[in-house]
């Protein structure tokens, strides 16, 4: 039986930061309650809602980009941006305490997804090409 392969490296990489982003970004929207139980009260709710729309937004573009030929590699933009935005965020916050330690939870998570875009192509490999 013939397997087709993935015809876009990094496809997979991309579904899974973009659906992360969108549910993270859609749990303040959704029930800040429970997202404030766990990460801390806002005084700046408008904030909130703004930084999980955008957020969202990013992992739907992930998504959106997934599935065309060169999308991986925007999706991987998209998310290392995402990520490393995030991870500057919780890394400061955290020790001047502005924002709860749960933080890091979520900088351990950036850091996955900057490890993981780095290690995953998103370019098919070209092979060598017989008689050449």
């Amino acid at each position: 039986m013939d397997r087709t392969p993935d015809l876009a490296p990094g496809r997979g990489m991309a579904v899974a930061h973009g659906a992360f982003n969108v549910v993270g970004g859609l749990w303040p929207l959704v029930h800040l309650r429970s997202f404030e139980w766990v990460f801390g009260p806002k005084t700046d709710v408008w904030l909130q809602m703004t930084t999980g729309g955008l957020l969202a937004s990013c992992g739907l573009a992930q998504l959106a980009a997934a599935a065309g030929p060169g999308g991986p590699a925007h999706a991987r933009r998209i998310g290392l941006g995402t990520a490393l935005t995030l991870l500057a965020v919780d890394l400061v916050y955290v020790p001047r305490g502005r924002i709860r330690p749960t933080y890091l939870l979520d900088a351990a998570m950036q850091t996955g997804w900057i490890t993981g875009w780095l290690r995953t192509p998103t370019e098919p490999r070209r092979t060598a090409q017989p008689g050449r």
